[in-house]
């Protein structure tokens, strides 16, 4: 029987080579998302006084945030705040994965657990970069756009593991969307239907009042029922994506897409929905399957243009 078993493993992990651009894209959108909260935002909007404590940065859940490590003044805060950004850069460059999975979960983990956040992105980013740690330690490539051709049991080991990895991510995405589904069931407003009613009004993710004169015919009916009930409906089934054939994934890819950049466009929520685009790349797209990108062009020159007129 472990016979057996030892030679399956080894078949799944000569067949699917796992440092492709699949979870290097997932990486840049990820970090792209924590750079631009950083890039746009005063240290002054993340570190303050809150219900819980007048003390900030907060350093009582861990002091090894690297916002702990300069003296609580938004000077130096500041500084590191933009030292974090020019990581960030790197890790979405794909620059040595290798080295920069580390750092790319440190600044993560540092906005979450110091900082004063509200939209859950930052867990979601944090819990992510800390798993794809050992994905990253066991990438041999330089950048994690390259492609990679591996002999038969070269790596065997690092890519046993980093598969394994990438399973394991998958498992918690799914979590996610099985969480966020049953919480809103004990919620009466997800239940009846208004859920999304109350989101909109809310004076910091709501409509503006562009968007609510567009919106109302639907917003003041029973339409609103609608994106409520959808949302719950479509979660559960990203969920029961975890338990489909991989030929099924591109559809569920498509309309988790197509969810998150709706709460992008009218609730602003763009930061967390680039950090669930970088989760849903991880969990939906066959991470033996890189994507084929399109290389622009090159322009013409006049001399060439001449020669061939």
């Amino acid at each position: 029987m472990f016979k057996n078993l030892n030679h399956r493993i080894l078949k799944w992990a000569n067949e699917n080579n796992p440092w492709t651009n699949v979870y290097g894209l997932a990486r840049t959108l990820i970090a792209l998302s924590t750079l631009l909260t950083l890039a746009l935002n005063d240290a002054e909007i993340f570190f303050r006084p809150t219900s819980d404590t007048t003390v900030y940065p907060n350093c009582s859940n861990s002091s090894i945030s690297i916002f702990c490590l300069v003296p609580p003044d938004y000077t130096y805060l500041n500084i590191v705040r933009w030292i974090c950004v020019l990581i960030l850069i790197v890790v979405a460059s794909g620059w040595r994965p290798r080295f920069t999975g580390i750092f790319h979960w440190w600044v993560s983990f540092s906005l979450l657990s110091s900082g004063v956040t509200i939209d859950g992105g930052e867990n979601v980013a944090a819990v992510l970069t800390f798993l794809l740690i050992p994905m990253t330690l066991s990438d041999p490539r330089k950048n994690h756009w390259e492609k990679i051709e591996l002999k038969e049991n070269e790596g065997i080991y690092r890519r046993i593991t980093a598969l394994i990895n990438i399973v394991f991510i998958r498992i918690q995405v799914a979590i996610i969307y099985f969480h966020s589904t049953v919480a809103k069931l004990n919620v009466p407003e997800w239940i009846d239907g208004t859920a999304v009613w109350y989101y909109i009004q809310s004076p910091m993710l709501g409509f503006n009042d562009f968007l609510n004169s567009l919106f109302n015919f639907a917003t003041s009916s029973k339409l609103i029922l609608i994106p409520t009930w959808g949302t719950l409906i479509l979660q559960t089934i990203l969920f029961m994506a975890l338990f489909a054939p991989k030929k099924y994934w591109k559809y569920f890819l498509m309309a988790a897409i197509f969810m998150h950049e709706i709460f992008a466009l009218l609730l602003g929520l763009v930061s967390f929905s680039l950090i669930m685009l970088g989760a849903l790349v991880l969990y939906l797209r066959p991470i033996e399957e890189p994507f084929k990108f399109k290389r622009l062009k090159k322009p013409v020159s006049k001399k060439e243009l001449k020669e061939v007129v």
